[in-house]
């Protein structure tokens, strides 16, 4: 069978030609049309069924769990994929109470970021004061300068650990997919300043996870409108031109209608009301550093909707940041909320994609761009790529494309709709698609951690391990986001660190994860090795694994072992020879563009463990015998890296 090939001749064991190699020819025979178009909307899944709930499982989820197959099965694939589009019906109270238990996530972010922001203004008052005599300080007030960043790290911490439990735990697992594909899609860099962590919990607790498959115009505004963007992107301190009509100005005159001049009477009321000295400072500051910043109303038409091939022009770019000025946050102090600032706002007119916006109106502006681009072909199109790129192939092929985009123009944009039309395609099941993805250093985590039974972690390990792969959480500076292509993962590095990964999980260093979790193996500790192999290859390969793969669980030997260890802990997160254009700070693909584009623009910061390798714990890589190694060697895998 064509597909059973595609995985023999990728062992990961035979290194990192061979599996490029295989990923090269997939995405060739991917791209090529069926040879009757005409029938290619028939219902036609060329996978059978037991295949297709394997493969259902491997893309829709990130990962099954022992069991799950037997549960789709039992239910029905089509009425497992339709509970899991609608996840608001699916109970998930056991980890809602395990998110609970995050004690400083769970607070009023606003609040945290007051009380930092307070800690931050006292600290400079402090060594204003002191001038360079330290002699003076206290022991109380020295550890609580050394101490005030520790909410800021906890937050940072812990949204790593629960984005990570997430994905482990939830029974509503399309939605922790999606959420993945939109975190990366709007993607955000979370230690960019000191606020970010703030920003950055909010936004996927009330931005992407509520919008993830809803309509599309409502999970654009909401995230044109939060916080953790406006900061990133810079569009927080973009105002109007000096050369440009200020709203505030025009309002003077009387120029302003409507609701535009209703919002600027009350925004005006509460401002006399009692913003004080604080919001006074951030406007002067704001104003100090004006002028027009492009870098989300270009981001937005490149990466949010139209695509690079949208159509727009660099006039477009400019007047949709033009439309977008005065969209910016309240100061930390105050919790750093959205506001829109009127004396910010250019209020000349403006043409955006051929569509007029006329002069003197505030807010709309903003809010008319967003509708323009939200129901674009160019940006149904553009989502319908990425969407089949994600859930089919890398080269995804052009009828489903075709016919997804006609999805999202026809139903407005409805995220749940055009999935489901992906996800239910003859292009998903089928033969050419099983199995030719290559996971992400987060899917290889989270996967395994599910195919051993795991219990969420609360600790930073796990969200440590995915970093080690190259893939920190909310790691990512550029605003392209991680790749989603497998080439763009493939390395002798990286694929070692992931063969050395699975012998850590193996070896129970994982918190939460344990071989021993796996139902029935106590059974199999005294059998044949033989006997032994044959079991982990059908609770964690699906039954199928290549000559290869079979012959090194037989033997407890992999080539690429003997041949080296993991990357060092200060080394990158790909490894040694990663390609060009690879930051080297998280290990992420930036192409030349974008580091010209944002060069000096985004704090070289990474997040806290991105460079910890979880190897080092215990002694290196574990050293094990028995059904422990043919579990982590099946966990390092060329099928298990696949999905």
């Amino acid at each position: 069978m064509r597909m059973i090939d595609t995985f023999i001749n990728g062992a990961l064991f035979l290194g990192c030609a061979s599996i490029v190699a295989v990923t090269a020819d997939a995405q060739t025979r991917a791209s090529v049309p069926r040879v009757n178009a005409s029938s290619a909307r028939l219902d036609h899944r060329e996978l059978a069924a037991d295949q297709q709930v394997i493969h259902a499982l491997n893309r829709l989820t990130f990962g099954a769990r022992p069991g799950d197959v037997t549960k789709v099965r039992a239910i029905g694939l089509d009425t497992w994929i339709d509970q899991q589009l609608h996840p608001e019906r699916i109970d998930n109270a056991s980890l809602d109470r395990f998110i609970a238990s995050y004690s400083i996530l769970n607070q009023d972010q606003s609040g945290l970021l007051v009380q930092y922001a307070s800690a931050q203004r006292e600290r400079r008052v402090f060594k204003r004061e002191a001038g360079d005599n330290t002699a003076g300080i206290s022991r109380d007030d020295s550890i609580a300068m050394r101490s005030m960043g520790t909410s800021r790290r906890a937050v940072a911490g812990q949204l790593q650990s629960a984005r990570v439990a997430r994905a482990v735990s939830s029974n509503r697992q399309l939605e922790e997919v999606m959420t993945d594909f939109w975190l990366n899609h709007f993607n955000i860099f979370a230690m960019k300043g000191p606020a970010g962590p703030f920003y950055a919990a909010t936004y996927e607790s009330e931005v992407i996870r509520p919008n993830s498959l809803g309509k599309f115009r409502d999970l654009l505004g909401a995230v044109a409108k939060s916080p953790a963007m406006l900061f990133y992107l810079d569009n927080a301190r973009s105002m109007a031109d000096s050369s440009r009509p200020r709203l505030a100005s025009m309002a003077r005159g009387g120029k302003l209608n409507g609701a535009d001049a209703t919002a600027k009477r009350r925004g005006q009321a509460k401002r006399n009301a009692a913003r004080g000295q604080t919001e006074l400072q951030q406007r002067i500051k704001q104003r100090r550093n004006g002028g027009l910043n492009e870098n989300y109303g270009r981001e937005l038409m490149e990466l949010h909707t139209l695509g690079v091939d949208g159509g727009y022009t660099q006039q477009d770019v400019i007047n949709v940041a033009r439309a977008l000025t005065g969209w910016t946050i309240k100061p930390p102090q105050t919790g750093g909320g959205f506001v829109f600032r009127p004396e910010m706002h250019d209020a000349g007119e403006k043409i955006v994609l051929g569509r007029k916006l006329a002069s003197g109106r505030g807010i709309q502006d903003g809010e008319d761009v967003l509708d323009i681009v939200a129901r674009h072909p160019a940006t149904a199109r553009h989502i319908a790529t990425k969407l089949a790129r994600r859930f089919i192939s890398d080269n995804p092929p052009k009828a489903i494309v075709d016919q997804a985009a006609a999805v999202f123009l026809r139903t407005d944009g409805d995220i749940r709709e055009v999935v489901r039309t992906i996800i239910t395609s003859n292009e998903f099941f089928a033969q050419q698609a099983f199995r030719s993805k290559v996971k992400s250093p987060f899917e290889v985590v989270v996967s395994a951690m599910r195919a051993l039974n795991a219990q969420p972690d609360a600790t930073p390990r796990t969200a440590q391990a995915v970093a080690y792969l190259g893939q920190p959480i909310y790691g990512h500076q550029a605003p392209n986001g991680y790749p989603e292509t497998g080439e763009s993962w493939m390395n002798t590095g990286a694929i070692l660190n992931r063969i050395n990964f699975g012998m850590t999980v193996a070896a129970n260093r994982i918190p939460g994860a344990s071989v021993n979790a796996i139902p029935g193996l106590d059974s199999l500790r005294d059998a044949p090795r033989t006997r032994q192999v044959d079991a982990v290859v059908a609770m964690l390969l699906n039954g199928s694994a290549s000559p290869d793969t079979r012959a090194v669980l037989l033997s407890g030997e992999n080539p690429l072992l003997a041949k080296g260890v993991a990357t060092s802990s200060g080394s990158s997160a790909m490894g040694n020879d990663q390609p060009a254009g690879v930051d080297e700070m998280n290990g992420s693909a930036m192409d030349a563009k974008t580091r010209r584009a944002k060069n000096g623009k985004l704090r070289n910061e990474v997040p806290r463990g991105a460079r910890v390798n979880p190897m080092a714990r215990g002694g290196g890589v574990p050293q094990l015998t028995g059904i422990a190694q043919i579990i982590g060697l099946a966990l390092g895998s060329a099928e298990f890296q696949r999905r």
